[in-house]
Order: structure tokens, then C-alpha cells, then sequence
């Protein structure tokens, strides 16, 4: 090999080993196969990871890549010769070389020089680099292929690191996912299926700026579910800011959120920075986003497109680097729909949705919420409560809770301030006679308790007339008359 081409080796080497990314990689190495033989065309055919039987087109010069393995457009069998024998081909003359008699692409495109080299690493076959001219012969000499065979084993090498690192970058992200779903929240209690897919979602969003919608009834947790996010993100040491905006009267939102100049209106008697102003470079919480006025709607709008706002009485507008985290328990689009709620406004904010499920949905977290409720107001209210009766426990899980973990929360906190022993007992718990009628039926929720159910209610509104709740049913009498002495029905 000349010193011309070993002096490119070096330079080469040096280059490639440099770049991260794969594509830039391939791009790459193309461009120097095609620099360096004064190619005209060329091409990466590279192994499927996932299919090794399959190759892709990658970095392709010259040719479309939707048709690289079109017959009329590339020499198909010098490519298909070197996948077999992993051995390279080089050819200057492909019209007058007999290998190629009965080649089509090499008359129909008029190909005259053509180099393909198989891509190896440690025996195993990743692709091929090739390249080729038409018309006249390319400067293609014994040289040229040592070269190319010599940059190939280089790029090879450099593909498969740039690879390794890819791997390992995906493997440290799942991993940290998997860490901060198993660690990182522990402030959020739950193990069970439906809180497990809440875990995987807040780990996939928490070091980008992605907007997020957390949808759940009251009492769900969503401000938890914020906050967790927050904290254990790269935003973390900036503020979480968060606004309630249902709690705030109409005319005052847009001062809370921009802030105001003095004077800008009645009752401004200074500067007022916005909490918008005030999250700046950590996350703003709009919880119970659905409440927000028409005409504020349009202002957030803009503020989430382009991340600037113009405080009340002020001409010039500023700019925040905020994260949006909003939450909802009403359906946001049943609202667009009502036209109470921007249809653009509602798509700015579904980027990512966590929908966290309501309590009656995740009955088996109930345990784990007590121990942890139990250990919270231990501490707060200075007993030594240890334990829940089994009596109890089966109470707390065939309640609906259309509170949710609040309510649990305010619930268990009660019996251990009645609780004068070591055990909360069945006769501690206090639990609401009025629950919400869609409450009623949960996952888990047995047949013969739900017809128990909805016999007593159809007993109810039939004032104790039992053939009329026969009727509303639409079952017999005699199913009734049977059932209500079953079940001790009066």
C-alpha cells in the first residue's frame, strides 16, 4: 500500500474514532470511501440487529436508498457475492470483466469500476461498503482495495464501539428508570399493576421539559405525582411553583400567574412578580387546569409556545424557562368539545399523559398505604400503634373510598386518635354512608355483591314494594323473595 493511503489510515482512524453518533458515523465513512477512490456512487448495507438474516441501506451516495436493492440501479450480485464469501470484489473494468457477463445493472447503468468490501468484526459479518463509476473507469488499482479493505476493518471497529456505547447509554437509561421507579418515589406508595405503569412513565419524563397532563379523581395524588417529578429531575434544584387554579377568583389569575406593575390597575399598589416569573428555570403546577378562564386559556397558549409573557402593565414582554406539569380531574376533552376549554390550548398540554388511577382501582395498595400512614402519624401524634385487626383491614377494602388516598389518609389518621391500643380495630374506623353513586363498582367488586347492591337500591326506590323492584330489575318476584331472605334483606 502507498504512503499516500497509509498516511489517509491515519488521519482516517483518527476521525471516525471521534464521532458518537451511528449515523454520523456512516455518513462518514461513506464520504471518505468515496473521497478517497474518486467514486462516483456508494452505499452501507448493514446486518438488522434484531434480524440478522435482513440488511438495510444506510449513508447511501448517488443512489436512492429505497432502491438500492433494485437489480437496474446497483451491481445486486457483486453485493450479494460478498455477503456469501465475506470476501472483497474489485473490478476496473466491469464491461470487459467476465465475473460480471451476465450481470444486468452492469450494462443497463453502464458501470465500469466497482469496489465492495465486506464490513467484519471479530469473524462476524456487520455489512458491505460499496462503491462504484460509470461512464469512465474510476482510479482503482490493487492499492486502492488494500486500502479500502484496511478502512473497512477500521470503520468496522468504529461502528461497533459507536454501537456498544449506544447500548450502554439505553442500558444506564432503562436502569435509571428503573432505580428512581423502585427508589426514587418512595413518597408514592403502591406496588400494584396500575401504579407500576404510573412509575414507568414519571422515569421515562423526568430530565426533559416534555409538558405533562396528570388526569385522576380528587384525592388521587396528583400534586404528589408533580412534585416526585420535579424532585427527582435535572430541574430539581430550582423551584416547584404550584397554583390551584380553581381557588383563585377570575380577575385575579392573570396577576398571579404574570404578575403586575404598579398601578396597572385599582389595588396595585406595587410590583407583583408572577409565579410564572418565580418558578423560572424549575416547574410550574397548574392543577385543576380545567378551571382556567376562557381568557386565560389564550395567554398560557402562548406563553407554552414560546415561553414568553407580558406582566399586566407592561409594554415589553419576558421570558421564563419553565416546565409545564398541569392536572385535571375533570375530562379536559369532553370540555374542548363543550367549547369551555381550547381545543389548541388542550393539545399543548396532552404531550404526556399520566393518568393516575383512583383508589377503588388499586385495592391492593391499600395494606402498604396504612402500614405507611400508620408509621406517618405514629410520629405526629407520639403512639406506638402497631398493627390493624383483620376485621378492620376488611372493612378498609371493601369500601369504595370516593375520596381516594386522601380520604384513607384522613381515615386512618381518625381511628389512631380514637385507637387507645396497640391495634386499630373495626370500631375505630369512621367511615362515609353517602358514597358516589360511580364509586359503587370497582375492579374486584363480586356479581353476587353488586346484585346485593343493586337490589337494595331498586328496594329503595320502589319504597319497599317488591314487586315493583322486581319490575325495575327485570327479574321475577320469586328471584327476589328468594335473594332478600338470602341475603337478610329487610
Amino acid at each position: 500500500m502507498n504512503i499516500t493511503y497509509v498516511n489517509a489510515l491515519v488521519d482516517i482512524s483518527q476521525k471516525i474514532n471521534t464521532i458518537r453518533d451511528p449515523d454520523d458515523l456512516l455518513n462518514s465513512i461513506m464520504d471518505i470511501a468515496i473521497q478517497q477512490l474518486s467514486a462516483e456512487r456508494g452505499f452501507i448495507l448493514l446486518k438488522d440487529e434484531k434480524k440478522p438474516d435482513q440488511f438495510y441501506p444506510k449513508a447511501a451516495r448517488n443512489i436512492d436508498p429505497s432502491h438500492v436493492s433494485h437489480i437496474q440501479d446497483i451491481s445486486q450480485s457483486t453485493v450479494k457475492k460478498v455477503l456469501e464469501s465475506c470476501k472483497p470484489i474489485l473490478t476496473f473494468d466491469a464491461l470487459s470483466d467476465e465475473r460480471f457477463d451476465d450481470s444486468e445493472s452492469i450494462i443497463t447503468q453502464k458501470i465500469r469500476s466497482i469496489a465492495c468490501v465486506p464490513l467484519m468484526y471479530k469473524g462476524e459479518l456487520l455489512g458491505v461498503i460499496y462503491i462504484d463509476r460509470r461512464g469512465q473507469k474510476a482510479a482503482l488499482t490493487n492499492d486502492s482495495l488494500d486500502f479500502l479493505q484496511a478502512f473497512a476493518n477500521q470503520a468496522s471497529i468504529a461502528l461497533e464501539n459507536v454501537r456498544l456505547l449506544t447500548r450502554l447509554q439505553e442500558e444506564n437509561s432503562r436502569l435509571k428508570e428503573e432505580f428512581h421507579r423502585i427508589y426514587a418515589f418512595q413518597e408514592i406508595v403502591g406496588h400494584s399493576p396500575a401504579m407500576e405503569s404510573v412509575f414507568q412513565t414519571m422515569g421515562k419524563v423526568l430530565n426533559n421539559d416534555t409538558t405533562i397532563l396528570l388526569m385522576g379523581e380528587t384525592g388521587t395524588g396528583k400534586e404528589l405525582v408533580a412534585r416526585a417529578i420535579h424532585y427527582n429531575g435535572w430541574r430539581k434544584e430550582k423551584p416547584f411553583v404550584p397554583i390551584n387554579c380553581g381557588a383563585i377568583p377570575e380577575n385575579l389569575v392573570e396577576s398571579e400567574l404574570f404578575g403586575h406593575k404598579k398601578g396597572a390597575f385599582t389595588g396595585a399598589i406595587s410590583d407583583k412578580r408572577g409565579l410564572v416569573e418565580a418558578a423560572n428555570g424549575g416547574t410550574l403546577f397548574l392543577d385543576e387546569i380545567g378551571e382556567l378562564p376562557p381568557p386565560m386559556q389564550i395567554k398560557l397558549l402562548r406563553f407554552l409556545q414560546d415561553k414568553v409573557f407580558t406582566s399586566i402593565g407592561e409594554t415589553s414582554t419576558r421570558q421564563a424557562d419553565v416546565r409545564i406539569i398541569a392536572a385535571t380531574n375533570q375530562n379536559l376533552l369532553a370540555l374542548t368539545r363543550s367549547g369551555k376549554f381550547r381545543e389548541d390550548l388542550y393539545y399543548r398540554l396532552n404531550v404526556i399523559t399520566i393518568n393516575i388511577p383512583p383508589l377503588r382501582e388499586r385495592l391492593s395498595d391499600i395494606p402498604l398505604l396504612v402500614k405507611f400512614f400508620m408509621g406517618k402519624y405514629n410520629l405526629k401524634l407520639n403512639k406506638k400503634i402497631e398493627s390493624i385487626t383483620s376485621g378492620a383491614m376488611k372493612k378498609l377494602l371493601e369500601y369504595s373510598w370516593p375520596g381516594n388516598v386522601r380520604e384513607l389518609e384522613n381515615t386512618i389518621e381518625r381511628a389512631m386518635v380514637l385507637t387507645s391500643g396497640t391495634a386499630i380495630s373495626e370500631e375505630n374506623l369512621i367511615l362515609s354512608t353517602e358514597e358516589k353513586e360511580e364509586a359503587i363498582i370497582r375492579a374486584g367488586l363480586k356479581l353476587k355483591d353488586l346484585s346485593k347492591i343493586l337490589l337494595q337500591k331498586s328496594l329503595e326506590a320502589a319504597a319497599g314494594n317488591r314487586t315493583k323492584a322486581a319490575e325495575l330489575m327485570g327479574v321475577s318476584l320469586r328471584w327476589v323473595h328468594y335473594k332478600m331472605k338470602e341475603w337478610n334483606l329487610s
